[in-house]
């Protein structure tokens, strides 16, 4: 068999990126899709005075930079991205609009909605016999 090295480096790089997709494709968790940015142009936000935004960094895209999605969006601009940490909230300036949570594009959602009332912290009470 007499080839080229044209040819013999051309047919190497083939299988090799051949065998990259391959395994890259077996390595992907099923059902596994890229999250979505919805667009604001259908939702019409409606502030709710009861209402604020919570974020669960655990889920949220914007610690380690690659969502802004929420931040972009919030007309109160009540959303500051922490780098390593994800989204704060400034609940002074939070509207409970939604828009927030309504482009959030991971699941189950980085920003939620609750009632204000929920996010006091809970009373603590003096236990007996502990100073």
């Amino acid at each position: 068999m007499d080839i080229s090295r044209k040819e013999f480096f051309k047919k190497s790089l083939f299988s090799l990126g051949e065998a990259i997709t391959t395994v890259s494709s077996a390595l992907k968790e099923p059902g596994h899709e890229q999250p979505t940015i919805r667009d604001t142009a259908d939702f019409v936000p409606a502030g709710q005075e009861n209402m604020r935004a919570v974020a669960y960094n655990g889920q949220c895209l914007a610690k380690n930079c690659g969502c802004f999605a929420c931040f972009e969006r919030c007309e109160a601009q009540a959303l500051t991205v922490v780098m390593g940490e994800g989204i704060r909230i400034d609940e002074a300036k939070c509207t409970g609009c939604g828009t927030c949570e309504y482009v959030c594009p991971v699941t189950p959602k980085a920003v939620r909605l609750q009632p204000r009332k929920e996010l006091e912290p809970p009373v603590q009470k003096a236990v007996p016999g502990i100073a």
